[in-house]
């Protein structure tokens, strides 16, 4: 048999072997059943929800934190009984929990999700098992009446608007008043109240979903309601879209919950039961999936929904939005940086060369900044302060965060830098007449700056990606409005390499530019 022969023999044999695997492998998932019987054959629905996001939805139980209770949790109960299994609580980041559904972590996501056209494309949506509507506040002190006061006189500021970042709220200010509202954008429902009762960063009112208001208000006593509820929205249980099995299944058991008065029940109990919920729809398609009623409710405006944008024309509509904010992620880290290697270098004299007291602070500063995390030193900031009178701007309040953080780590960098300069040098400048000030500002300072380049270096590219967090205080850089426009448009992939992008704009030409100094510093030397 030639050469030839025998390897082609070979390949045939290895591409038979392959295939005999592949369809192993691929054998159970032919024979994988549905997501309603795999439910009913475990016992259990597993629906995934954020206890961040709090009550009246998913939030801790008082005489037992470790178990969750809220609305949502009886309403999950409720479906599970209806199909004849146990409610399973997953927890999971608000924004992820669709994602952890089509990975097969969950069953279905219950947890304030509201109907828009860009979920009904991408998930089985549920007939709502609630109909929200959308309630202002503002301080108790203010003159508001209505939500007419959001429209600013001519030649004043806008109005400063608190809401949750990506919801309907966010949505119908925008529609409605583009031009009279400035909107800052939180991630928790109780962040939007407080800073608007504290006036935070001028924030004059807050518009959010009324089960919100109905659950949080008592405790926001210097809040009061302006005007009626506005707009009208859907909250749906999502499913993966395949799954019309238990598309049905959901739909079934919310209507005969709500016709026998077991859902209303619970809706009470909460105070969100209210005459709009007689107004649902119940609406579905041939396949189980919800459309929404075209006659508006009584008293209410129907919430705009975002028009559905697909593929690559979502990052020409929304890139700019994108590449807007990847200005602000580089504003705030070319101000932090230089700020967070002064007081590091600062700090790294202080806790060497300074008397016993200034070496305990610096050694007590850095260890608390280093031992606490980002996200609470800026809550700190930002939201603890105006309780004792100090209100701070979110971009500088972000500013303050970041150096403050950083500078912790320059710090060290920096003592590692100096630690390593023999101490030759020190004892011939000294003996050359040279003060020890003097000797740390030309000789050790200087050469330590090469050493520790590169190490500062890669905390300036990480500093780039930290500034995400700083969307807890309202900052809207680079991630934060990719997470928005991504959410609204359902562009995940087109626009996610579009800030992927970004980012590696960012980076590597500081990168290059780190290099070229540290090489020109070496041929100084």
């Amino acid at each position: 048999m030639s050469v030839r022969l025998q390897w082609t023999y070979g390949f045939v044999r290895a591409a038979r072997l392959l295939a005999i695997l592949g369809c192993l492998v691929l054998y159970p998932f032919f024979l994988r059943a549905d997501a309603l019987e795999q439910i009913r054959q475990r016992g259990t629905l597993r629906w995934g929800a954020d206890q961040e996001g709090g009550g009246p939805y998913v939030y801790p139980r008082s005489d037992a934190p470790s178990r969750v209770t809220g609305f949502e949790v009886e309403v999950a109960d409720l479906l599970a009984r209806q199909l004849g299994v146990r409610a399973e609580f997953v927890q999971g980041p608000w924004d992820k929990l669709p994602d952890l559904m089509e990975r097969g972590d969950l069953d279905i996501v219950l947890n304030g999700y509201e109907w828009s056209p860009v979920r009904g494309e991408r998930y089985g949506c549920s007939v709502p098992y609630y109909i929200y509507e959308l309630q202002l506040q503002a301080r108790s002190d203010s003159t508001w009446r209505s939500m007419d006061d959001l429209r600013r006189p001519p030649g004043a500021p806008r109005r400063v608007v608190g809401v949750l970042g990506g919801t309907a709220a966010e949505d119908y200010l925008r529609k409605r008043f583009p031009d009279d509202v400035q909107i800052v954008s939180f991630d928790g429902n109780s962040d939007a109240m407080r800073a608007t009762e504290l006036s935070a960063d001028g924030i004059e009112a807050v518009l959010q979903d009324l089960p919100i208001t109905v659950f949080m208000e008592k405790g926001f006593p210097h809040l009061r309601r302006i005007g009626d509820p506005v707009g009208r929205g859907y909250y749906v249980v999502l499913t993966p879209r395949r799954e019309t099995a238990l598309l049905r299944e959901m739909n079934t058991a919310i209507r005969e919950t709500l016709a026998d008065g077991r859902l209303r029940q619970i809706l009470e109990r909460y105070g969100l039961w209210n005459d709009t919920q007689t107004a649902r729809g119940l609406e579905t398609d041939s396949a189980g999936y919800f459309s929404p009623l075209a006659t508006p409710a009584v008293n209410a405006t129907p919430v705009e929904q975002v028009e559905l944008v697909r593929g690559w024309t979502a990052v020409t509509q929304r890139g700019g939005l994108v590449v807007r904010a990847a200005g602000m992620t580089i504003l705030l880290s070319v101000i932090s940086m230089p700020l967070a290697i002064g007081i590091g270098l600062l700090l790294a004299l202080g806790r060497m060369y300074g008397p016993a007291w200034l070496r305990r602070f610096c050694t007590l500063y850095i260890e608390v900044i280093r031992g606490t995390p980002l996200v609470l030193q800026l809550y700190v900031i930002f939201f603890v302060l105006p309780e004792i009178g100090i209100s701070i701007h979110a971009f500088w309040a972000a500013v303050i965060g970041l150096a403050m953080n950083y500078s912790a780590y320059e710090a060290e960098i920096y003592r590692s830098g100096i630690q390593a300069i023999p101490p030759g040098q020190t004892e011939a400048a000294l003996a050359l007449g040279m003060s020890r000030p003097l000797t740390i500002r030309r000789i050790i300072i200087p050469q330590a700056t090469r050493l520790v380049i590169p190490p500062m270096t890669n905390d300036f590219i990480a500093l780039f990606k930290d500034t995400a967090v700083c969307s807890v205080i309202t900052v809207v850089e680079l991630s934060k409005e990719y997470y928005i426009q991504a959410r609204s448009t359902g562009a995940i992939l087109e626009l996610g390499a579009l800030t992927s992008l970004l980012y590696l704009g960012m980076s590597y030409p500081l990168s290059v530019l780190a290099g070229r100094f540290e090489r020109q510093l070496r041929g100084k030397s």
